[in-house]
């Protein structure tokens, strides 16, 4: 679910089962034209589908980072580790447009970043993004 889908009722009946929260990276640069803006946008949001569609009762997407730039890797960190001070158990970082450094994103308990995931032809995109996050509940990390 979306996090504009609750509202304080909402989120105090059921926010006990939501223990993971999905933050989008969009990897914008801010020279995109409007229609390459829409092209990439659109293609984030397909991607957030495959995690939303299949766990909508466990998992809340939260508003993108939309551009790129300076300082990104230590705002998605701190982005992470203030959603699990929150409440959620579980912080997964999902870009479509741009790959980001799985090494130096710490506080992300999963990344997963198109451009990766479809480079190995092994797995159907939408199987990698199911095993992922599977394996993070099962292993929890």
């Amino acid at each position: 679910m979306k996090f504009s889908d609750f509202d304080s009722k909402a989120w105090e009946t059921d926010g006990h089962y939501y223990d993971t929260c999905i933050i989008p990276y969009s990897g914008l640069k801010g020279t995109e034209s409007p229609p390459e803006t829409v092209a990439l946008l659109e293609r984030q949001r397909d991607f957030l589908e495959l995690a939303e569609q299949p766990y909508k009762g466990r998992v809340v997407t939260y508003p993108a980072v939309q551009y790129a730039g300076p300082g990104m890797i230590a705002l998605m960190n701190d982005l992470c580790r203030k959603v699990k001070s929150s409440g959620f158990q579980y912080a997964i970082v999902m870009s479509a447009n741009e790959g980001l450094p799985a090494e130096e994103l710490v506080e992300s308990d999963l990344l997963l970043c198109l451009p990766e995931i479809a480079a190995d032809t092994r797995t159907s995109v939408s199987a990698y993004v199911r095993g992922g996050i599977q394996t993070l509940w099962q292993n929890g990390k």
